[in-house]
């Protein structure tokens, strides 16, 4: 079993007198620097974006078992679905993207085939998005949980238990929803102020007599700007998910404290968001090229590369959920060392309280 040491930003004094569980695998697992001081004689450090992938290998090897589980029975299902978008109905999409295309050639946008691809992927996004939502509100927020408290177990040298993941599930279940359900909020949020600045500096520059090819490229810096906007929401809105699982927090609250918490580490955040995104459209576009395509190949090729790329998606997403843990927990333990304040999660709380009460 590997050890990980020497990377972990778990909390020093939080994790030395863990490991009581009888498993002698656990017990060899070094997270912190073998020194027994006290956390404020603890070296506190930020974590770059390689670092945070490396931890999250060491972490992903060492609990393979769970991880797996997690992906297969999880993971797995909501990524079929959203590859093959079987749920999305053809027709929504056309009717928004013909619509999506009226205001932008009222607006004074050109119709070029940039255009026209642009608003037929996201009216694919936004269908996909609306109607796959009780998944994502199910299967994948139960997912991003697991990975969370699997990687909350492994620092704190615990095995994860199913029973007590049901109990502690159970208890903040309703906080994580409406974390989610916030999140969901801020990126609609988004995409709708996206949509106004679009429109309004389309018209204004079609109002002022510019032709449609130059009226252009004041939108793509519209874009530019909105993608910049939007990958740090989403950020905002990951590390979110996991202080409401961690921490006694919920909706606007687990916001704001997300964005406190990454202050100043925004940086490491977005290279992490990019590299989710590129391994995530790759595997779609792959999905799209070798298996929607029916120009391509025999049906004998696309039953197999199917379920490999919905696993490829599925393990790329499981990476994600895992990164966004382990950084949130190098945001903790950098931002908890500067200050030379320590506080007990709220998990080792409830599993304090679930082992009192001798539920087995």
């Amino acid at each position: 079993m590997e050890t990980l040491s020497g990377l972990s930003p778990r909390i020093h004094s939080i994790t030395l007198n863990k490991g009581k569980d009888g498993s002698p695998d656990l017990q060899n697992l070094e997270l912190e620097p073998a020194d027994h001081g006290s956390a404020s004689d603890h070296q506190f450090h930020s974590m770059n974006a390689l670092e945070i992938l490396r931890e999250t290998v060491r972490i992903l090897r060492y609990n393979l078992t769970g991880f797996v589980a997690i992906l297969a029975f999880l993971i797995c299902p909501v990524s079929a679905v959203v590859l093959s978008n079987i749920l999305v109905d053809q027709s929504l999409v056309r009717t928004l993207s013909i619509r999506l295309l009226l205001v932008a050639k009222s607006s004074g946008l050109p119709l070029e085939p940039f255009i026209k691809q642009s608003c037929q992927k996201f009216s694919e996004m936004a269908v996909s998005a609306t109607l796959c939502f009780p998944l994502y509100v199910t299967l994948s927020l139960l997912s991003k949980v697991a990975v969370v408290y699997s990687v909350d177990c492994t620092y704190s040298r615990r095995s994860f238990n199913s029973s007590k993941f049901y109990v502690i599930v159970s208890k903040i279940w309703k906080r994580i929803v409406v974390t989610y359900l916030w999140d969901c909020v801020i990126i609609v949020g988004c995409v709708a102020l996206f949509f106004v600045l679009l429109v309004i500096v389309s018209s204004t520059f079609s109002i002022m007599g510019f032709p449609p090819d130059l009226i252009l490229y004041p939108a793509m810096v519209v874009g530019l700007i909105f993608s910049i906007i939007l990958a740090n929401s989403i950020i905002v809105c990951n590390i979110a998910i996991v202080i409401s699982v961690l921490e006694d927090v919920s909706g606007p609250r687990a916001l704001l404290r997300s964005s406190s918490l990454i202050k100043g580490q925004t940086q490491v955040g977005l290279l992490i968001f990019l590299g989710s995104t590129i391994g995530m459209a790759f595997v779609e576009g792959l999905f799209e090229h070798r298996v929607k395509t029916i120009s391509y190949g025999d049906v004998s090729s696309r039953i197999w590369e199917g379920p490999l790329l919905v696993i490829i998606y599925s393990f790329v997403v499981l990476i994600d959920s895992m990164m966004s843990a382990v950084f949130y927990f190098s945001c903790k333990s950098y931002s908890m060392g500067a200050s030379r304040v320590s506080s007990q999660p709220v998990l080792e709380a409830l599993t304090i309280s679930f082992e009192s009460t001798g539920v087995q």
